[in-house]
């Protein structure tokens, strides 16, 4: 399924800033040797995430789901000058290609990769967090958002990729587990008074949240 009309979304990349040579490249080998590559957050999604971490300008990022790395590189481009970020995942089969194209830019020694279950390791984790992306499993999404909410100054950011589900949040027909928590998600943090909202359409659904 495209997110968007092949016609709209070639003509959007084409009037995007390029993705940097390594991207490019991550991206390419992501579509030809890793499964569900529609996983990867891709040229226009990782400009936006890139921009906003160039906006916000964070010391301290969080990402909850690495795949192949691709956003974790998009976030690192907008970091304070010694900021880091430290981005967790349980599927270790991806390690290789994430550390290799780490490797390949400036950021290496300010990208921690932590391989395990996010639910377990972010409690252990002391940092004050300026910017969170959630792109993991859907089911766990609201507890996310608990377990960070109090790790964030007012002002910081989460941003939750797939909110949209391919249009299932507002399929009636839909009721499999993950379009059910991300409904709950998306109602969850809207009624949440410790936080702006803003809902934006970008290819599968960008939840961006400010804490107050």
């Amino acid at each position: 399924m495209n997110f968007l009309d092949e016609e709209i979304d070639k003509y959007v990349c084409e009037h995007t800033e390029n993705e940097p040579q390594e991207l490019y490249e991550l991206n390419r080998e992501t579509h030809l040797n890793v499964l569900i590559p529609r996983m990867l957050s891709g040229h226009f999604q990782g400009r936006f995430l890139s921009m906003l971490s160039h906006m916000i300008q964070p010391k301290n990022v969080l990402e909850i789901g690495t795949y192949t790395g691709y956003s974790a590189l998009c976030f690192a481009e907008g970091l304070q000058k010694d900021g880091k970020i430290i981005t967790i995942d349980k599927n270790d089969e991806l390690e290789e290609i994430i550390e290799k194209y780490i490797s390949k830019t400036n950021n290496q020694e300010r990208i921690q990769f932590l391989k395990g279950d996010a639910t377990d390791i972010i409690p252990n984790l002391n940092e004050e967090w300026d910017l969170v992306f959630i792109d993991a499993d859907k089911t766990n999404y609201s507890n996310y958002f608990d377990l960070v909410i109090d790790k964030m100054p007012s002002g910081g950011y989460i941003i939750a990729d797939n909110v949209l589900w391919s249009g299932k949040v507002v399929d009636a027909m839909a009721n499999d587990a993950d379009t059910a928590a991300l409904k709950e998600f998306n109602r969850k943090v809207h009624e949440d008074s410790r936080v702006q909202n803003v809902l934006l359409p970008i290819r599968d659904g960008l939840m961006i949240l400010r804490k107050i």
